[in-house]
């Protein structure tokens, strides 16, 4: 398999298969599945691909009737290897890390968009019991709920545009953060 970061084709192939196949239910985007591969690496526990890969559709009923073998072949291994890129930078290069955030032209202006992985990594942190983050590291995980969670669109709704940009540079570290502590975790059981 392909080792290294996905190119530029290779993020917009996986962009178009998402879009083709969503429903929903499923996961919309590249952003989201960035998410959702990041908070699988840095939860609690190892959670398999026979868990996470339907949740992605939505569920086994969602799976997608793919157009070919070689479609879902492709899909899988550009899937792996971006996940295999976000393990190695999480743990072996954090300086590196940095979420797959949107992007979106308006008026000539490019705006982030946190809303998509923030949405695909709390859809990852469903898959797994997070019950035993201490107290003192929920903030990192509010701030990432904060922009994905329906239930916190009116507070959105309410932030600065200063807020909006403190979030922006606030949820990497937030994401390494906890990343960090789950590995400890992880390795003081094993």
């Amino acid at each position: 398999m392909k080792q290294g970061p996905l190119e530029l084709e290779e993020l917009e192939w996986l962009d178009d298969v998402l879009l083709k196949y969503s429903n929903e239910h499923s996961i919309l985007d590249v952003s989201e599945l960035d998410g959702l591969l990041t908070a699988i690496l840095s939860g609690p526990n190892l959670v398999e691909p026979s868990q996470w890969l339907p949740a992605l559709w939505g569920g086994e009923q969602y799976a997608p009737v793919w157009e070919s073998e070689e479609e879902l072949q492709r899909f899988m291994a550009l899937s792996f290897q971006h996940m295999n890129d976000i393990a190695e930078r999480l743990n072996d290069y954090p300086e590196q890390f940095e979420p797959l955030f949107g992007e979106s032209l308006v008026d000539d202006k490019e705006f982030t968009i946190l809303e998509q992985w923030c949405f695909g990594y709390m859809r990852g942190v469903a898959l797994d019991n997070w019950s035993a983050l201490p107290e003192k590291l929920q903030p990192s995980l509010d701030l990432i709920a904060l922009h994905g969670l329906e239930e916190n669109f009116v507070r959105l709704d309410n932030l600065s545009y200063e807020d909006f940009e403190r979030d922006i540079a606030a949820i990497p570290a937030a994401a390494l953060v906890l990343h960090a502590y789950w590995l400890g975790q992880r390795s003081t059981v094993n």
